[in-house]
């Protein structure tokens, strides 16, 4: 990457894919940071230019951001990420690791799904037909282009594949199944593996005192997510909600107590929609950790000691004849719940498919 800067190779669109925690958004920044450095050094920024104190700063006018929004209190309607620029600065220098879900709860979105629409595009090619005010290079972070819609990607696909001269698109993004394909097949893919232990470490020594024990338990359970590896030092009561919503619906499952199970389903349909997705992924991955417990794959289980209390009993009940049924049915529920579908109807019906998959 630094190369391709260094001998002026810089492809017009890239596309930065990694999984959630894994600093995909950090690299962009810093390689658009690198860009725009009027005193390159031979592997990094100098940090010390006008250009990179602004960009340490966010505030660089050639640096444009897009990230998913949505209508509030405050914005009506037609919303775009320029409406919003201050709170996402603010949570970026906060976080440069934020996840979707910590940028909805930034916005106040409970039942609400951001997204990038046919405005936000039309605002893209607006501010990238300007010249470029200080930097060689105008560039565009696009921030989770997965959740770009139809209409917006239409819109933006001519800019993407012939952008005005020394414009680069960086996208970030922890899928790309929801990409459109022309969209996709015009950008350089830039994969970003999960971060090693060594190097989480590393990254949490700087960042907390704490002793090795409790950093490298932090590490063992974040499967190479900075991200999860802060959830766990920071282990909230919402994280001890989502294992016992999961504990009591497989017992309520179990023992097809079905008014206590339409009870579960009253409880969690009332959460937010962000809410439920983030409880249904921590609940993939508790089956997932109790069936490699099950199959004695003790070295690659990653679990606290609340949830290996409980999986060192209940690992027995998820065997290789029903665990990828119920991966798939709490993944059908994320989906669906994402969708917007109406949350008590896929949630119900999820129960009733535990009943009969977990006997």
């Amino acid at each position: 990457m630094i190369l391709s800067v260094q001998e002026e190779r810089v492809p017009h669109a890239q596309l930065f894919h990694g999984p959630e925690g894994t600093g995909t958004l950090a690299l962009a920044l810093a390689y658009a940071t690198y860009l725009s450095c009027t005193n390159r050094l031979a592997a990094d920024s100098c940090g010390q230019c006008p250009s990179c104190l602004k960009y340490d700063k966010l505030v660089h006018p050639d640096l444009h951001f897009v990230f998913p929004v949505f209508t509030t209190k405050s914005v009506s309607s037609n919303p775009v990420s320029d409406d919003y620029i201050g709170a996402w600065r603010e949570a970026l220098l906060d976080n440069p690791y934020i996840t979707l879900q910590q940028w909805y709860a930034k916005l106040g979105l409970e039942n609400k799904q951001g997204i990038i629409n046919k405005w936000e595009s039309e605002a893209i090619v607006r501010k990238l037909s300007l010249k470029a005010f200080e930097s060689n290079h105008k560039v565009m972070i696009i921030w989770m282009p997965e959740k770009m819609n139809t209409p917006a990607s239409n819109k933006l696909l001519k800019m993407i594949e012939e952008p005005p001269p020394l414009t680069v698109f960086l996208m970030v993004a922890e899928s790309t199944g929801p990409i459109l394909p022309t969209v996709l097949s015009r950008t350089q893919l830039i994969r970003v593996p999960r971060l090693s232990d060594q190097d989480l470490m590393v990254a949490l020594k700087k960042t907390y005192s704490l002793d090795e024990e409790q950093l490298g338990n932090a590490v063992h359970l974040a499967d190479g997510s900075f991200s999860n590896a802060v959830e766990v030092l920071n282990r909230s009561e919402e994280s001890d909600y989502h294992l016992e919503l999961f504990i009591r619906i497989m017992r309520l499952a179990y023992s097809r107590k079905f008014q206590e199970i339409f009870e579960w389903v009253e409880e969690v349909s009332g959460l937010g929609r962000e809410r439920q997705k983030l409880f249904l992924a921590n609940a993939m991955r508790l089956v997932r950790e109790n069936f490699l417990m099950n199959m004695n794959e003790n070295d690659l289980v990653r679990l606290t000691p609340a949830e290996n209390d409980f999986s060192s009993k209940f690992n027995a009940f998820i065997h290789p004849g029903n665990a990828p049924a119920i991966i798939q049915e709490f993944n059908d529920a994320y989906t669906h719940i994402e969708s917007n579908a109406y949350g008590r109807i896929v949630l119900l019906d999820f129960a009733m498919k535990m009943v009969k998959l977990i006997r």
